[in-house]
Order: structure tokens, then C-alpha cells, then sequence
């Protein structure tokens, strides 16, 4: 990258090359209070900084986006748009020019059978991120096909479908250094004994054993009965868990689904949520 092609001040280009950011990505992926930390520019500065690294990556290739391969329901698309527009208030320190254009970097697949998704895992996908047009890959839901295309009996071919499935994604995601995103359903956990009906709060991966062991990381989201407000906005609150990771502790987090995203609830809202019921 020439940092002289942009239209700066002097100043701001020699800042910028005193800290060794090589690339306009790396400055957008940089806080503006974190940029004036290592530069030692104003705000305004930095602004001007962003402003002009959002307004040349509109110019050049895109920035990576994400794949989103729906194999149940359609897109959310208007969901996503609102995430955009609320981009605003949640990251006041990126240039509006790169939120609003986030969504072009979106890439949607239908999947309706098990074929369809393996074409798109071995074929399509590996092209945008060999091209670099995507860093993230994410498929909701992993579980519908599974239980839809099989039944009881032929649960052989099921386990090796599903093995075949998680070695193409293992394989993607070590080749191309990419995360991978897997949404499962769950299923209720009855009770053994000589009552009938599920166990409170038991719930359990609906693929089983057979998937649960090919993931590295398993995270939780549950649905709590407390409601919390900020604004004018409500929300369910929701309890994010690490039920197992190599490298985290088994511990978790009270969230809320509110229109610019899905955010962690501190202990101040959290000790008002019986109130807000």
C-alpha cells in the first residue's frame, strides 16, 4: 500500500508509517481510541485516517465478508440490514462509509439436501476463500438435513455423512485458516423414571455423540424466563455457556438480542431483570 495515494495531511502519513501499519485493513481493524494511542493523533485526525482507508477499500477489492449457507430457513435478510443500520451507535469509531457496504460482503447459499450442501462445501466455498473474498463460514442449521433425510435405522449412513461433513470443514478451515460456524438444534432430555415429560432445563445436541465429538468448540445459547429493557427496546435474556473448549474455562455469559446485535448484560441490568419481567 502508498500511503501517498491517499488524501491526507503529510503528518498523518508519516504517523502511520512510524507504527508500521502496512495495509488499509489493519488500520480499519483498529479502534479509533486504540489508532490515537499508537500515532499519537488527534481524533479528528483519526477520523480523517478511517474516512480515508473505508473510502479506498470501496475502490479496491473488497474486504473479506462471510458465508452463510442456510439449509432451513431463508436468510434473514431483513435482520441482517437491521444489524447494519445499527452499526452506527455500536462502533462510533468505524467510518459509516464501511458499515454501510458490510452487507455486500455476504455471500448466501441455499442448501435443501445433503447433496446441494456438499457442492457448495467442496466447490463454491472453496473458491471465495482462495480468492480471499471471505474469512468466516457459517451453516444453520447443520442438523436440519440430518434429520430430515434419514431415518431410525439408517443411522450407519447417517454417522458417516456426518463425518464426511465435518471433514470437509476441518479441511476448509485448516487449509484457508478460517473459522467455522456450525448451528445445532437441541432436543429435550426425558426423564428415566416413572414421571413423564422432559427434565427441567435438559436439553442435549440433537445430532448426538456422532457430531458433538467432531467440533472443537461447543457453546450454548439458552433461553431464560427473565425479560430486560434498555430504551425502548426488550428483550429475552439469554445465558451463552462454553460447554466445551481446549482453551476456555467452562463458564458463561447472561446476553440480550437487542436491534444493533446481541450484547452481554452487565451486573447492573442483570439485578434489575426481576423488575423488568
Amino acid at each position: 500500500m502508498d500511503w501517498d495515494q491517499l488524501e491526507l495531511h503529510p503528518r498523518i502519513i508519516a504517523s502511520v508509517r512510524k507504527v508500521k501499519l502496512k495495509s488499509l485493513r489493519e488500520v480499519l481493524c483498529v479502534s479509533g481510541p486504540d489508532l490515537q494511542r499508537l500515532t499519537g493523533l488527534s481524533r479528528v485526525d483519526v477520523h480523517q485516517l478511517q474516512t480515508a482507508a473505508a473510502t479506498a477499500c470501496r475502490r479496491s477489492p473488497p474486504t473479506p465478508g462471510a458465508v452463510y449457507v442456510c439449509t432451513e430457513d431463508p436468510f434473514p435478510a431483513r435482520r441482517l440490514q437491521q444489524l447494519i443500520r445499527g452499526q452506527g451507535s455500536r462502533r462510533r469509531d468505524v467510518p459509516a462509509a464501511l458499515t454501510r457496504c458490510s452487507g455486500d460482503r455476504v455471500y448466501v447459499e441455499h442448501a435443501a439436501d445433503l447433496e446441494s450442501l456438499q457442492t457448495c462445501l467442496s466447490r463454491r466455498v472453496p473458491v471465495l476463500l482462495a480468492r480471499r473474498h471471505v474469512r468466516l463460514l457459517v451453516v444453520d442449521s447443520v442438523a436440519a438435513l440430518f434429520r430430515t433425510e434419514f431415518q431410525a435405522s439408517d443411522w450407519l449412513e447417517r454417522s458417516r455423512q456426518l463425518i464426511s461433513c465435518s471433514h470437509t470443514l476441518h479441511t476448509l478451515s485448516r487449509e484457508y485458516n478460517t473459522p467455522v460456524l456450525c448451528i445445532n438444534q437441541v432436543t429435550d432430555v426425558f426423564s428415566s423414571d416413572d414421571s413423564l415429560g422432559p427434565v427441567p432445563g435438559g436439553v442435549s445436541p440433537a445430532l448426538g455423540l456422532a457430531w458433538a465429538n467432531q467440533v472443537m468448540v461447543r457453546l450454548m445459547m439458552r433461553r431464560l424466563q427473565q425479560t430486560v429493557a434498555r430504551g425502548g427496546q426488550s428483550s429475552t435474556l439469554r445465558r451463552l455457556e462454553v460447554v466445551f473448549a481446549p482453551h476456555l474455562a467452562r463458564d458463561g455469559r447472561d446476553a440480550a438480542v437487542w436491534r444493533e446485535g446481541v450484547l452481554g448484560v452487565d451486573g447492573s441490568e442483570t439485578s434489575k431483570r426481576d423488575r423488568c419481567v
